[in-house]
């Protein structure tokens, strides 16, 4: 008798089918996916600071207001908080390749929070003057070190997209802070720097519990880092030398938002209050817009993006002269708006890529001296031109705009190569 084969069957798979992902978890993917835990406490912690920022754009009122300041001395006492400023991140990029970002982050943080307690409650002016100082020089020690920690926790693939949404949390919270200062003053200046110091702890509170310290273990140089490394990798480093300058080129351009932009409108015989509206089209269009172009923003060569993004920031700013409406005015925000969202995150990535792996905090700390600088220098600069001619105020900024695209082609690609050859 033939033996009959032998029939296996196989049981049907009842699992349902797996439902492909919604637009929403795609749309989410592309913006937060494949970023660590630690980034997002990173995140929270500059919303939550960032969204108590009450003190800084409302400290000359305050000076000028219930401290009976005439304008004159409150600009002495705003130049020593820009002085303190212009140290903080340097220091605070020694600190980070020195001590740690965890202990920097949380160290600056707390002392800042105190800075700004202890500011609220005396009433001498030269107390005043030397807390905000203090306050000056703590108030970003935490930008390197959040900066060193994010490059070295988040893939350099995913770098430039989680320092976008860095970028957009610092806009996000200040927005928030924007109104909710308008609201809480009635309550006093006393409110307001409660809440300002309490949100900065609580950011040095979440660094402290939820971020784990990154420096590398076996730095050539950690112990023997020195005050003045910030300054000595400016020598040292051509590349960075020239990333720090194109930085501050652009910082002074964009610190013409407070000062020619504000000229232009009154100059044109519009209200100080089309000021507010014009400039809240700049805080709206990142809040919306960023989310949207961080997943396409990704997908462009950054040799593409952070040139076209300074151009369009010195061909809005170029404009503004040029303005005469409220909505010509808006235009140009939008134009250099388009700009700024172009290059958030950039300038961050391109000195990640640029810093050895010990030395994250000090590049970092470079870079940020000469945002520090900008606070001192774009004041004169926007008045000394807009005051011989609006004209050639334009024309300077346009040109500035170009030049620094030019220059920032050329430096990333400088940057490649440097990577090519260092195999990294």
């Amino acid at each position: 008798m033939d033996e009959q084969p032998v029939v296996t069957s196989t049981p049907a798979d009842d699992s349902p089918p797996v439902a492909p992902p919604s637009r929403w978890r795609l749309f989410m993917d592309r913006r937060a996916g494949g970023l660590p835990g630690p980034f997002w406490w990173l995140w929270l912690g500059t919303l939550v600071n960032r969204a108590g920022t009450f003190i800084q754009p409302f400290f000359v009122l305050y000076l000028t207001g219930p401290r009976g300041v005439s304008v004159r001395t409150a600009g002495v006492v705003l130049t020593l908080w820009g002085v303190g400023s212009l140290l903080s991140q340097p220091l605070g990029g020694f600190l980070t390749d020195r001590f740690g970002r965890r202990p920097t982050l949380a160290a600056s943080l707390a002392a800042t929070a105190a800075a700004l307690a202890a500011l609220g409650v005396v009433r001498g002016l030269p107390a005043i003057a030397a807390l905000g100082f203090a306050v000056g020089t703590v108030g970003d020690m935490y930008r390197p070190a959040a900066t060193a920690a994010i490059a070295d926790l988040v893939e350099a693939n995913n770098r430039e997209r989680a320092y976008a949404l860095q970028f957009w949390a610092i806009n996000l919270g200040f927005s928030v802070a924007s109104v909710a200062a308008g609201v809480l003053l009635h309550l006093g200046f006393g409110t307001l720097f409660v809440i300002d110091a309490a949100t900065t702890l609580s950011f040095g509170m979440l660094a402290l519990r939820f971020v784990p310290e990154t420096r590398p273990d076996a730095a050539p140089d950690q112990q023997s880092a020195r005050l003045a490394d910030p300054l000595r990798v400016l020598r040292a480093d051509r590349l960075l030398l020239a990333a720090t300058g194109l930085m501050l080129v652009y910082a002074v351009l964009y610190g013409q938002v407070t000062v020619v932009l504000p000229l232009a409108i009154t100059h044109s015989g519009l209200s100080a209050s089309v000021f507010g509206y014009v400039v809240a089209v700049n805080g709206v269009l990142i809040v919306v817009l960023q989310p949207l172009a961080i997943g396409r923003l990704e997908r462009v060569p950054r040799r593409t993006t952070l040139p076209a993004g300074l151009a369009l920031v010195g061909v809005g700013l170029g404009a503004t002269t040029f303005c005469d409406s409220p909505w010509q005015f808006g235009a140009s925000v939008v134009v250099w708006t388009v700009g700024e969202i172009a290059i958030s995150g950039s300038f961050q990535a391109t000195i990640a890529a640029l810093a050895p792996e010990h030395m994250r905090g000090r590049y970092a700390g470079a870079l940020g001296l000469a945002w520090g600088a900008s606070g001192l220098i774009a004041p004169l600069v926007g008045t000394t031109l807009y005051s011989v001619s609006p004209t050639l105020t334009s024309a300077c900024f346009l040109a500035a705009g170009l030049l620094a695209a030019a220059g920032q082609y050329r430096l990333l690609g400088g940057i490649d190569r440097r990577q090519t050859a260092q195999g990294r």
